[in-house]
């Protein structure tokens, strides 16, 4: 079966729905809602920090966990809000070492991650490969009553979510063995418009005719449109190949693009602009000048932008759209 989700305000409701029901297909009455996430920086909670040993610092985390938590946002990211929905722990990132729970599932997403190797040594094939292992080694701890304890009736009904690349997705799906290892729920997610996240115009516009009618650079979101149509069309072949999955498509597009078109209506300000820079207006973003550095300052807390870094969305902006 497959599905569709996209934009507006009430996004956020329908994917909690989608997701309770997805968690309610199991025919135990008792079962436990499990989530397994790959991906990039958009749903990363702390993976590179742990699997590289890097450190990010303030402002990053200052909005709601008050410190830092090796998210590249000022607070919760969309998986948070599933989470906390769901009334699930946050997932804790499978590559930290020290004080992971691992009991309503994994993030095995990392910031940076991409489809094709490159100096981030975490695609998602890598991501799906440590998902096995997990599986493997959950095994043979929960025979010694130990690990995650989580059953194999819990990965088997478990949701297993996916932002990132057509191509990697297709080899996770098809040939990397999460369905040929149970799997029979994912939620996929399309890319968003890359055009109007403000370091592509403060870095590559050359003038304003290559913008579209909100300030984006049009050559970037057609890209990202094309991409969109690929995957989806995947995800129709994912569904049509599996009778027993389902698949869910969320067009991330659609959803942001509205809310950078629409920002005054659903109450943000500057939207293409970052929080978390350097610059100034119009885009407050410089290379090597990025949110962190010396020098680079925040937008005051509590302040209504979509952008937190110039690559990133703000809490604020993943609350609305999520």
């Amino acid at each position: 079966m497959a599905a569709g989700v996209s934009g507006g305000p009430l996004f956020l409701f329908a994917l909690v729905v989608l997701i309770h029901v997805f968690c309610s297909l199991p025919t135990v009455v008792h079962s436990k809602c499990v989530l397994f996430n790959f991906g990039d920086s958009n749903s990363d909670t702390g993976g590179l920090m742990a699997g590289l040993g890097l450190y990010l610092g303030p402002p990053a985390g200052r909005q709601f966990f008050h410190k830092i938590t090796g998210r590249f946002c000022d607070g919760q990211l969309y998986i948070d809000f599933i989470c906390e929905s769901l009334k699930i722990n946050f997932l804790s990132p499978y590559l930290e070492s020290s004080g992971s729970n691992f009991s309503n599932g994994v993030n095995f997403a990392v910031a940076g991650a991409a489809t094709e190797p490159n100096a981030i040594p975490f695609t998602l094939s890598t991501q799906v490969l440590q998902f096995l292992h997990f599986k493997n080694r959950t095994r043979e701890l929960r025979a010694q009553g130990s690990g995650s304890l989580i059953s194999e009736k819990g990965f088997h009904n478990a949701v297993y979510s996916f932002d990132m690349g057509q191509n990697d997705i297709s080899i996770a799906l098809k040939s990397n063995s999460i369905y040929k290892n149970g799997g029979r729920k994912f939620w996929m997610y399309n890319t968003g418009p890359l055009g109007c996240l403000p370091q592509m115009p403060a870095l590559l516009k050359k003038n304003d005719s290559e913008l579209d009618a909100v300030g984006c650079l049009a050559t970037l979101n057609n890209a990202a449109k094309e991409f969109n149509a690929g995957l989806l069309g995947l995800c129709n072949q994912i569904s049509s190949k599996y009778k027993d999955a389902t698949v869910v498509y969320t067009d991330m597009f659609a959803i942001k693009y509205d809310l950078i078109t629409n920002h005054a209506k659903y109450g943000f300000v500057n939207p293409l602009m970052a929080c978390c820079g350097y610059g100034g207006p119009p885009y407050n973003y410089r290379f090597r000048m990025t949110c962190g550095e010396p020098n680079v300052t925040a937008c005051p807390v509590g302040s209504r932008y979509i952008s937190w870094d110039g690559v990133r969305y703000a809490e604020a902006a993943k609350h609305n759209s999520f």
